[in-house]
């Protein structure tokens, strides 16, 4: 009998709550959680605007100890992943511990740290030749991406296989495809998946600033974002982190876990094309579509809802616009279509799997949450995008796309189980 991979348990820290409820709460009131940058002085940058956390990690219950030894990114996942293992119900200790692996993705891993790290070790810059008697006795872990994955190993107590997975933009739907085909492949019987980042930090915006792919609308910061609208013109940086509890179906079902779905399929994708260009005939996004749905045995009219990567820049809303045209045909126009980032922004590696836990949530609760910010409609985008007001439907086939720079396209299908127990 095939194994198959189901999502069992949720956690999410995000812009406007940390938590799956008040996560849920924000996307579906058609609210945003942008707001001009707290984290430092942005007054210099072409952005000025981000979806930051309002995280307190010793108020979530990470110790003094932790909160020392670790970045803000993995301190993140390290919550999300709490509150995932209590969802779900599971009690990972002897045997069990064994056969539960991690997975985790992040696009830039402890850049919050390094960077300041790096000023206190140059004096601000002014040292060529950093003196190493400034560093904090944990500036190896800041370093290393894999530190997050042991972090989440540790406070989850698995004990199977672990990695990081770093594919931009796109880690975090290839984190939780990764973690599925390990259980599939009877690696592993139920994986802590899902990913995190933290970006909002000098260095990152001026990465963005540099190739003009954020917003520059400061004085409004609540409405920068404006996915799929005649108006939009960037994308807003975020934080945050989605992690999930994938578990093998039978093993599930026969302690009658609560199920929100199966990951069905998931293919990816690069154009070999450019490091920030798009075709805008979306055909290599198109291929990680049909590759996800093949997978997941569902035709193009099967999909009720496509979750959009929807960043806001006009290149990418082209181009999977095009591409959701190229596989599900004329389906496309009968099928909503939205996309989140205008309300918590763009967390980079962190996003896909922000995304996977909403499309979770939406197949729930019989919900397509819709695209914050979008008032006028653009010509060359005209499919059905949701604006502004959540929209209730059965949802049976979730489709969630992602695009990374570097020519990176990631596809994920999710269907739904029906809940039976043993």
């Amino acid at each position: 009998m095939a194994r198959r991979a189901v999502i069992t348990g949720i956690g999410v820290v995000a812009p406007g709550g940390t938590g799956k409820e008040p996560f849920w709460e924000l996307l579906t009131s058609g609210r945003t959680a942008t707001r001009t940058i707290t984290r430092f002085d942005a007054s210099g940058h072409r952005c000025q605007v981000a979806a930051e956390c309002d995280f307190d990690p010793l108020a979530h219950g990470l110790s003094r100890q932790q909160v020392r030894r670790t970045d803000r990114v993995s301190q993140l996942a390290m919550v999300a992943a709490g509150e995932a293992v209590t969802d779900s119900g599971l009690d990972i200790d002897g045997a069990l511990a064994e056969r539960t692996g991690v997975a985790i993705g992040s696009a830039v891993g402890g850049t919050t740290t390094m960077e300041r790290e790096y000023a206190v070790l140059s004096d601000g810059g002014r040292e060529w030749v950093v003196d190493p008697s400034f560093a904090v006795p944990h500036l190896y872990d800041y370093f290393l991406p894999s530190s997050i994955a042991a972090e989440v190993s540790v406070v989850t107590g698995a004990r199977g296989p672990a990695a990081v997975i770093s594919t931009g933009c796109t880690s975090g739907i290839d984190s939780v495809g990764y973690a599925a085909e390990l259980i599939r492949d009877g690696e592993a019987d139920v994986m802590i998946t899902g990913a995190t980042d933290a970006p909002v930090s000098p260095i990152t915006l001026t990465c963005f600033d540099v190739i003009r792919a954020t917003s520059a609308r400061n004085d409004d910061p609540a409405t920068a974002c404006r996915p799929f609208d005649r108006t939009r013109t960037g994308l807003i940086l975020g934080e945050g982190s989605a992690v999930l509890v994938l578990e093998e179906y039978e093993h599930a079902r026969r302690r009658g876990a609560t199920i929100y779905g199966e990951v069905a399929g998931y293919t990816s994708r690069c154009n070999a094309f450019h490091m920030t260009g798009l075709k805008e005939d979306g055909r290599e996004m198109s291929e990680a579509i049909e590759g996800a749905m093949k997978q997941a045995r569902v035709n193009g009219t099967d999909i009720d809802y496509v979750n959009a990567h929807g960043s806001g820049t006009k290149q990418n809303d082209r181009h999977e616009t095009a591409a959701v045209k190229r596989s599900l045909g004329d389906h496309a126009y009968r099928t909503p279509m939205s996309g989140i980032k205008a309300a918590v922004g763009h967390s980079l590696g962190a996003i896909g799997s922000i995304e996977i836990a909403a499309c979770a949530l939406s197949m729930r609760h019989g919900v397509v949450v819709p695209t914050a910010n979008l008032h006028e409609a653009d010509p060359e985008c005209d499919l059905d995008y949701v604006p502004n007001v959540a929209r209730e439907r059965r949802l049976d086939a979730v489709l969630t796309v992602g695009s990374g720079f570097g020519g990176f396209q990631s596809a994920m299908v999710l269907t739904k189980v029906e809940r039976t127990t043993s």
